[in-house]
Parts: structure tokens; sequence; C-alpha cells
């Protein structure tokens, strides 16, 4: 090979680097507004990501202090039932931080809602992160996740309810 093909081909595949380099930046969607991030704040990912292993640990343990929110449709919990002890969110976007959430900051949110496949918990977590808590979790296998891992719920006698 000459110096000259060297040249061109080491040419092209700088240039083709470059436009892929180039192109792996761009995306079609922004997953981090359609997560309601739309300024993609940092301090709003800040929430952790649980199983329902870690939380059923939580909650049997009294020292804790967990404090979980369901954050489902009504439906939802007609079908599926909560977590016993759980507090219901009105909405996952909608509710009111001051009357839903505990006024101490640094109490241990955890957040749920139907499955893997669902983001009201999301929504709400970045909601009590974005007003100041410090340890905020999603349970992100959801009601389903915890019902198929054998762990109880609880009937809700008014879905459309919240409770605190």
């Amino acid at each position: 090979m000459t110096m000259r093909n060297r040249f061109i081909t080491l040419t092209c595949a700088v240039a083709i680097a470059a436009l892929l380099a180039s192109t792996v930046t761009v995306r079609a969607f922004d997953l981090s507004k359609m997560l309601g991030n739309p300024d993609q704040d940092e301090s709003l990912d800040t929430f952790k990501l649980i199983h329902v292993k870690d939380l059923a640990g939580a909650i049997a343990d009294p020292k804790s202090g967990v404090m979980v929110y369901d954050a489902n449709h009504p439906d939802t919990r007609a079908q599926y039932g909560i977590i016993p002890g759980a507090h219901l969110l009105p909405s996952a976007d909608g509710f009111s931080v001051a009357r839903e959430l505990p006024a101490d900051k640094d109490a241990k949110l955890v957040f749920y809602c139907a499955n893997t496949h669902g983001m009201a918990s999301h929504e709400a977590a970045r909601r009590a992160v974005k007003a100041g808590y410090k340890d905020v979790s999603v349970m992100v296998d959801g009601i389903m996740g915890w019902k198929d891992a054998g762990q109880p719920t609880a009937a809700v006698t008014n879905p459309n309810a919240s409770k605190s």
C-alpha cells in the first residue's frame, strides 16, 4: 500500500470515527425529559433504586423508619392492592408535597408504582428530591413484583383516597 493510500485510509477512518462519536451523543428523544427532568438537573436524579427484598427488609426492621408511598392509579390499587401501611398519593405528579410527605427532610421515603415499566414512582421520587428530601428510593418492581415475590398486600376500601 502506498503512502498516499495509507493517508487516505487513515483520514477516512478518522472521519468515520468522528461521525460515529457525534452520532452517539445525538438522541432521537431525551429520556430525562420524558421522566420529568426537562432541564437535565442532575440533582433530581439522586434517588436510589431498590427491589422487593430491600423494601421488605426495611419494613420488617422497626428501627428503619421507612415511609412507603403508593403512586399507582386507583384502578391498579383496586386490582393488586397496596403494600400494607403505604400512604396513597392522589397522583404521581400532582400531590401536595407539604400535605402528603413528612416535614422531616431526612425521612426515609420509598415510592412504588405498578411494575418495572411504570414511571409514576420515579416522578413522585423526583418531586420529593426537588422538595429537599435526602433519602429517597424507588422500589422498581412495583406492586406486581411485590405480589410475585409473595409479599403481603392490603385491599383498599377507597382506592381514590390518599391516606397519610
